[in-house]
């Protein structure tokens, strides 16, 4: 069985992946832990190191979980790494991103209390495609706390990084309101795939990946 690793995106849980089928697998999540006052990404990723017991694991990262992913490979050698919704690179980062990281007005975008009026917003976003969908990211948008949420933004708006981990597959989707297919360069498009793809086109994404990680297996 193949030693996999997933990393669930910015406030979300394993459920996320709830719908990928992979064959030939054991599957294990990473928990996200709380992070300490102005602790930085790359100590960040070596404690979620202490998670991922096995050698040559392979990685696969959803959005945060993807930047996330890049990093835990600075660490630890990987066999192969999967990253779906997410970016290799700050170059990928889109230009309001990064505008928003110089400007520091990332310290204004999480407020104290969270505000139904940006549901609309955030679910524009996120691409989720049903009643079933929103009330998952709901329950994500729920259960994040403000310390988490204010450090993980920081971490993505400012992220510095230029490696680009070897044996990588990047999957976006043409229709994802975060990153963008033109800035990112993914090595493949997932045609109408929003932000939330993981989720709703889990079908195409599992054929994908299972095709990758068993290549010359």
């Amino acid at each position: 069985m193949l030693p996999v690793y997933c990393i669930s995106g910015l406030g979300a849980d394993e459920r996320v992946f709830s719908k990928l089928q992979l064959s030939g697998c054991n599957i294990n999540f990473v928990q996200w832990i709380q992070p300490f006052k102005k602790e930085t990404i790359e100590v960040y990723a070596n404690r979620l190191c202490g998670q991922i017991t096995e050698k040559q694991p392979i990685l696969i990262g959803v959005s945060f979980g993807g930047i996330m992913a890049v990093e835990i490979a600075k660490h630890i050698c990987c066999k192969k790494i999967i990253l779906i919704s997410s970016i290799k690179t700050s170059q990928e980062l889109p230009l309001w991103m990064k505008l928003c990281g110089y400007l520091k007005i990332n310290r204004v975008l999480v407020p104290p209390r969270k505000n139904p009026i940006f549901i609309p917003v955030e679910n524009y976003f996120l691409g989720p495609k049903n009643k079933e969908e929103k009330q998952l990211i709901d329950h994500f948008r729920k259960s994040v706390t403000k310390e988490f949420l204010t450090w993980a933004i920081d971490k993505i708006l400012t992220w510095k990084n230029t490696f680009i981990p070897p044996n990588l597959l990047h999957l976006i989707g043409d229709r994802d309101k975060f990153f963008s297919v033109k800035k990112a360069h993914p090595d493949q498009i997932i045609m109408g795939g929003t932000h939330f793809m993981v989720y709703n086109k889990a079908d195409e994404i599992s054929t994908i990946i299972n095709a990758y990680i068993n290549d010359g297996l």
